[in-house]
């Protein structure tokens, strides 16, 4: 799989930038914010919420890097 690969949850509340197979960042909007966290795999369900991010599990819904782009720009 070629990485980066985005993803978002189907409320549209958090975009998922998706580095690797154990590394992802999230934006999630808050109100009117949106607010950036990194995060690197190291306990087994953080690997697993990752292998159901790319393999659109619910509530996961495909992305694009101009859709993560529009709520990275508000930050």
């Amino acid at each position: 799989m070629d990485f980066p690969v985005y993803r978002k949850l189907s409320n549209n509340k958090s975009f998922y930038k998706i580095l690797s197979e154990y590394a992802f960042e999230e934006i999630q909007m808050v109100g009117t914010s949106a607010i950036k966290t990194k995060i690197s795999a190291q306990k087994f369900p953080e690997i697993i919420r990752i292998k159901e991010m790319i393999s659109l599990s619910e509530p996961f819904l495909k992305s694009s890097v101009k859709e993560y782009q529009l709520y990275a720009s508000m930050l």
